[in-house]
């Protein structure tokens, strides 16, 4: 017959609670006679508990603590050890099955179910398209007690990670549930992720420039930890830890003392769930017995629950329970002493290499895998239970059954385990109960431990910083020498037969002043004496043309032997004069028009030289010199000079184009390098959203923008002198809100790609055609229709017409082309800052 202590850890395995223990080391393994048999459990009912117990001969022999059922309508069943284990199953040990009602369980604690710490039923996993998907997790099952340390156990590969990321929330099952902490992860008012749990992931994911007192500084702001409290948990920590100084950069440590830090964060907090992938790889055997020391020591009032995934399969014994993975699959989930008295084994990995190749024999025997089981909706009738056996679940030691006293999810997503409606709770209501101050879309410490990191980033980056300053500086100035100057010394080959040839650097040519009609020739290049062209003589026409034909000279000209009586024959006979007359007062020019701007220049210059010439003549002989103008006369202009500068033109496009890009090439990897070192998904695990991400990128953004906006303006309008007409405040804001339209550009870019060569690949690729179609360099009135309007819908085309109005007419907001900028860039960032938030959010699960 039972004792009263078999009785009561009856109840108190029904209630979810666990019997009580002196310490929390590992149970010793159970006596032969002490194990129970594993059974058929199809009759089993949908109210009923069934626990298989020894035999009235066995009571007294010390019987293995084994976690209670996570479920009420769990059916746990033990196979036999000595005579009754797998190597003698051919002699079962009777057994007497104990029934208990679901009654006498909700009748204890006034019917308040003990809560386990996760809960994992059926879950799927896949990668990949649908025609070739690659399984991660299959249909696994898993439960974690609270106040216990679980092992996690497999080789590289076969799904722990992708387990752990999806327990805490950073991605989604295809199929299957998931309940962490009495919620789901990323409901609200779970708590998870949030400061409910600690985690340390397999790669490092800290920031490298910044100290170990900084890094547990910015992730205690995080978890919402006073300044004080972060003091005291660090000098802890730095001596449990074995830490160098806390002013040690991270970059500058060794990857083991790396390691140690990435621990310690997830410490930090204190959490209620401690998940550690990989925490004593690389570590001194001394300083890991007291890592484990701790672990056993934090979890011994019940209140703390560990996750620990290890290589170092034995020292997993320290485990209260384990779970052995392979393929996605638990093939056991039990107390360390248990699996190895089970299976007659002296190690886990006896233990661990049986199970696989009984599943590997399983897998050769199925041909065609099963579809995945469905989650069968609540038996609220209680008419049929459905039962999962437990080859299905593939989980050595557990039965799951599906009842009315099943795990219900409220309108919270909160767990109810009794089968009944929760009652319905305010947000408040459920922030109190999960802590997790759901209710604020952010905190004072979140946001200043994310601006802090920007900022100290940046500072402790000298390429970045020249990079933020020193590039938009250095291209202004470039741009304002290098652009918009006219050509100069362009060589013109000259042929003058008026004149007696002497080289190619000289011809003697006497000019004589006043109103005398002698040598006009050599008084028109008298008139050429302009910086812009560099005179040489050749004999004859054919050789200078051969000179512009080899690249010589720009162009070549030429005067006949009679030029001058000709020409004064001309202006005499007027409409009388005969062709050859007009043929021989013609000057001949033969350009290169290959550089369409310098045959453009000389063209002005030997028109402007050649009526400056008529000019001179006319006024020597006292007759009007306005006759010797085009009959077109060009005012005053009403904006601009009557000599327009190709700078004054380019430079609204050019200041807008340099602080939008750099913009995008700043922050376009700033995401994916975080994302790639895993401090992305540190941060989101630490209840980090994506809009506090994006915000506080938005405000260091903004003091950089300042920063670059001043520089390019002073260097622009103050130091090159670029005409600025209209209203320097309308600049400023209009080139600072083009400046945050770049930089959430960027990060669309990092939020989609995933790899930081793919974001250079695509920030380049966008610069180009949004320079030529921006109107930038060319009128956009110069497009086909086409092009035209899809010009307009650029973020810069709009922008860079009204800084160009602003800064050459002088224009203000009434205007329609100048307030159209505004609002076209208001509206970029706003889709640009939407895309991004939406993909952040939808990577983040």
């Amino acid at each position: 017959m039972w004792g009263l202590g078999n009785l009561i850890d009856v109840v108190f395995r029904l209630l979810g609670i666990r019997s009580y223990q002196p310490n929390i080391e590992p149970p010793p393994p159970p006596s032969p006679t002490a194990s129970s048999a594993m059974g058929d459990n199809s009759n089993s009912t949908a109210s009923t508990i069934t626990i298989t117990t020894v035999p009235p001969s066995s009571v007294g022999v010390a019987t293995p603590a084994v976690p209670g059922p996570d479920l009420v309508g769990v059916t746990i069943e033990r196979p036999l050890t000595g005579a009754g284990s797998p190597n003698h199953h051919h002699n079962h040990i009777p057994s007497t099955p104990q029934t208990v009602t679901d009654s006498t369980a909700t009748a204890q604690w006034g019917g308040k179910q003990r809560q386990q710490a996760v809960v994992v039923r059926h879950a799927f996993k896949t990668y990949g398209s649908k025609k070739k998907p690659n399984h991660v997790l299959s249909n696994l099952n898993m439960t974690v007690e609270k106040g216990t340390i679980y092992g996690l156990l497999g080789a590289s590969g076969c799904g722990k990670t992708t387990l752990l990321s999806c327990i805490v929330g950073r991605r989604r099952l295809n199929s299957g549930e998931i309940w962490v902490l009495g919620g789901k992860p990323g409901t609200r008012g779970s708590g998870v992720p949030g400061k409910r749990v600690g985690y340390m992931p397999q790669e490092i994911a800290l920031y490298g420039e910044f100290t170990i007192r900084e890094t547990m500084q910015y992730f205690g702001w995080i978890f919402g930890m006073k300044s004080k409290e972060i003091k005291e948990r660090l000098e802890f920590l730095l001596n449990f830890l074995d830490l160098p100084s806390q002013n040690r950069m991270v970059k500058n440590l060794s990857g083991g003392q790396q390691r140690r830090v990435s621990f310690a964060v997830a410490l930090m907090h204190d959490p209620e769930l401690l998940i550690l992938d990989e925490p004593t790889v690389g570590v001194d055997p001394l300083l890991r017995q007291s890592i484990w020391n701790h672990l056993v020591q934090i979890t011994k009032d019940g209140n703390k629950t560990v996750i620990i995934t290890t290589h170092y399969i034995e020292e997993a014994r320290q485990a209260h329970s384990i779970g052995l993975m392979r393929s996605g699959k638990l093939l056991a989930e039990e107390s360390p002493a248990v699996l190895l008295s089970m299976y007659g084994c002296t190690s886990l990995e006896e233990v661990f290499l049986k199970l696989s190749r009984k599943q590997t024999q399983s897998q050769q025997a199925v041909q065609q895998q099963p579809e995945p089981p469905q989650l069968a909706p609540p038996n609220w009738g209680g008419k049929k239970d459905v039962a999962v056996s437990n080859e299905e679940g593939g989980v050595v030691g557990l039965n799951f059954h599906q009842s009315k006293e099943m795990l219900v999810v409220d309108s919270n997503g909160h767990l109810d385990a009794m089968g009944k409606s929760s009652p319905s709770k305010t947000v408040a209501d459920t922030c109190q109960d999960c802590a997790s101050g759901c209710s604020e879309w952010t905190t004072t410490g979140k946001l200043r431990a994310l601006l802090q990191k920007n900022f100290l980033r940046m500072w402790r980056n000298v390429g970045v910083m020249l990079f933020i300053f020193a590039l938009p500086v250095m291209q202004v100035i470039l741009f304002c020498l290098a652009i918009g100057g006219d050509p100069k010394d362009l060589k013109l080959a000259i042929v003058n037969h008026e004149a007696n040839y002497t080289n190619m650097t000289y011809q003697y040519c006497p000019t004589k002043p006043g109103c005398k009609m002698e040598f006009l020739s050599c008084r028109y290049l008298e008139a050429l004496n302009v910086s812009t062209i560099e005179k040489v003589y050749y004999p004859d026409p054919n050789a200078a043309r051969l000179a512009v034909s080899e690249g010589e000279a720009w162009g070549a000209m030429y005067f006949t032997e009679n030029f001058t009586d000709a020409l004064v024959a001309r202006m005499a006979l007027g409409k009388e004069a005969d062709e050859e007359t007009l043929d021989q007062s013609e000057i001949r020019v033969w350009l290169d028009m290959s550089n369409q701007q310098i045959g453009i220049t000389l063209q002005r210059d030997l028109q402007l030289s050649y009526q400056n010439f008529t000019k001179d003549i006319l006024r020597d002989c006292d007759i009007n010199e306005a006759l010797a103008s085009l009959p077109i006369s060009f005012k005053d202009p009403i904006y601009g000079s009557n000599k327009p500068s190709f700078t004054d033109f380019v430079a609204p496009g050019v200041i807008l184009t340099i602080v939008f890009f750099l913009a995008v090439a700043l922050t376009s990897s700033a995401l994916i390098i975080e994302r790639m070192e895993g401090l992305l998904d540190r941060s989101f695990v630490a209840g980090v959203s994506p809009g506090e991400i994006l915000f506080s990128h938005v405000v260091t953004q903004f003091v950089v923008m300042c920063g670059q906006t001043t520089l390019v303006l002073i260097f622009m309008i103050l130091v090159f002198k670029v005409q600025c007409q209209g209203d320097i405040i309308l600049v400023i804001i209009l080139t600072i809100l083009q400046g945050l339209c770049g930089m959430c550009f960027g990060f669309v870019i990092s939020a989609i790609c995933e790899l930081e060569r793919n974001a250079i690949q695509l920030a380049l690729g966008s610069f180009y055609p949004t320079l030529l179609l921006s109107g930038v360099i060319w009128p956009i009135e110069g497009m086909p229709t086409v092009l035209r309007y899809i010009s307009t819908f650029l973020p810069l085309t709009l922008a860079t017409t009204s800084l160009r109005c602003i800064m050459t007419r002088g224009w203000g907001l009434d205007h329609e082309d100048v307030y159209n900028g505004f609002i076209s860039t208001i509206v970029w960032i706003v889709l640009f800052l939407s895309i991004s938030f939406a993909v952040l959010k939808f990577k983040k699960g």
